[in-house]
């Protein structure tokens, strides 16, 4: 048997249904509540080793730079070697150039005073 849709029975279950509804958003909130703080705790733990590894990494940068710091003085004590002998170098190169100045003027000096002699032999055999 079939029964009528009543305005009182309408309303009975559109009461039931609200009822139902704040049920179902009340356990929605509480379970999304419950997200929420495992969401927040995760996200915690989660900065918490991000915040870890940086630190880690922070302290590699350090050593390392540390370490290029140390190789760098190495290589700027070498460098200085460098241009002390780079400068020996070129005052050597300056003495030499000197020495082959005199050298070569003395080969020209005895070249010309040989020339004279040959000329003087020259003007007396004639």
């Amino acid at each position: 048997m079939r029964q009528s849709w009543t305005d009182d029975r309408l309303d009975d279950l559109s009461h039931r249904m609200e009822e139902r509804f704040d049920q179902v958003e009340a356990q929605m909130d509480q379970r999304f509540k419950a997200a929420d703080v495992q969401i927040d705790q995760r996200f915690k733990a989660a900065d918490a080793q991000i915040d870890q590894r940086f630190k880690a990494m922070d302290q590699r940068f350090k050593a390392a730079d540390a370490k290029m710091s140390q190789r760098f003085e190495v290589m700027d004590h070498r460098f200085d070697r460098i241009e002390i002998d780079v400068r020996d170098i070129r005052g050597e190169l300056g003495a030499i150039q000197r020495t082959m100045i005199q050298v070569g003027g003395g080969l020209l000096a005895a070249n010309v005073g040989m020339m004279a002699a040959v000329i003087g032999l020259m003007i007396t055999q004639l």
